[in-house]
């Protein structure tokens, strides 16, 4: 429904986002959007950031719900700034939230073959071709399979790197310095 949405927002005939640009005298004529090399790929940049922002807002506002009031009550009694009460006692409440938001982040950006498939099929001229879609190509369109499960194994072990990088830099932040 998502796709199907934007795919009528970035119409380079009836979409509504050149309608608002021309209209704004922003733009002088239509653009295609998703059939230009030169915009396609920031048209699916921009699709995946609106729709990857709200189940993280979500997830911080539960998180910030669970700080210990009194923390933040005893740091002001003893004359924390806002800045210091942030950074010694909300940042590291909310680091577990900051990593799992982090890593599934992460893995969905890797993961991108819907939105691919579906708005511009990798085009234009591979310009929005990811690592999904050309393995999706090499498995389905070209069958070889061989070449696609080790890039499939390639990913899995490339995001497992990334995650486990993300865990330490985590571990680094939220263990307590030698003054605290």
């Amino acid at each position: 429904a998502v796709t199907v949405v934007w795919k009528w927002i970035y119409d380079p005939l009836s979409g509504i986002l050149n309608f608002v640009l021309k209209s704004g005298h922003v733009i002088d004529q239509n653009i295609s959007w998703l059939g230009d090399k030169h915009w396609a790929l920031m048209a699916i940049i921009i699709i995946l950031l609106t729709t990857s922002v709200g189940q993280p807002i979500i997830l911080y506002i539960a998180a910030m719900g669970n700080i210990d009031n009194s923390l933040v009550e005893a740091a002001r009694v003893d004359g924390a700034t806002e800045l210091q009460v942030f950074w010694k006692i909300k940042w590291p409440s909310l680091l577990p939230t900051t990593l799992y938001i982090a890593i599934i982040t992460t893995i969905n950006s890797f993961q991108c073959f819907a939105l691919i498939q579906l708005l511009t099929s990798g085009g234009p001229n591979y310009s929005t071709s990811t690592l999904m879609y050309y393995l999706y190509e090499k498995a389905f369109k070209l069958s070889e399979y061989g070449y696609a499960n080790t890039m499939g194994v390639f990913l899995a072990v490339m995001i497992a790197i990334i995650s486990f990088a993300q865990f330490k830099i985590c571990l680094l932040y939220t263990s307590p310095s030698p003054r605290d």
